[in-house]
């Protein structure tokens, strides 16, 4: 009898970025018209500008999303991991990411060697955080749970995840 493995823990997302977690929320994630799924490939020139990023959840709570990639440089050698490519906070319930407060500036995935995973975690705030977020001094050797440790903001609610790889450049003949 075949069981069902979670993907994120297939995927190294659970252990080298988060806890395990229960998902609470329900976030949906969009590159265009490509809905991301755990696991799934985006080509980084589908993800130059952010996502669009929808959630559930109650329409009072609050949340923050974190997006990070935890193979920078190098898959085999990830010296600067976690590298933060996206905060925003104060986002309500039941909308999109562009109702929150953009945090620190979306950055494309720009993967150099090999195949990197880029992960996008949402937790639920316990009050509104408003400037008591900084952006990060340095947008590498960010911990997510660091992160969420500093501005209690508890377990997940929901991850979602990508891989993508430098594309190939496009030669003219």
């Amino acid at each position: 009898m075949a069981r069902n493995i979670d993907p994120l823990v297939v995927g190294r997302v659970i252990g080298d970025v988060v806890d395990t977690f229960v998902p609470s929320v329900s976030m949906h994630v969009y590159y265009g018209a490509k809905h991301v799924t755990n696991g799934c490939d985006i080509k980084p020139s589908m993800a130059i500008s952010p996502p669009r990023v929808t959630i559930t959840g109650h329409p009072a709570n609050l949340y923050t999303l974190v997006m990070t990639d935890p193979d920078a440089p190098s898959p085999s050698e990830p010296t600067m991991r976690e590298w933060v490519q996206w905060i925003v906070t104060d986002i309500p319930g039941c909308t999109n990411v562009a109702q929150g407060k953009g945090t620190l500036e979306y950055v494309s995935p720009r993967p150099i060697i090999g195949i990197h995973r880029y992960i996008l975690v949402l937790f639920q705030q316990k009050v509104a955080l408003g400037e008591l977020v900084a952006p990060p001094m340095t947008r590498s050797h960010f911990n997510t749970r660091a992160f969420a440790e500093e501005f209690n903001l508890g377990m997940p609610v929901a991850t979602v995840y990508f891989n993508a790889h430098k594309e190939p450049l496009r030669r003219n003949r």
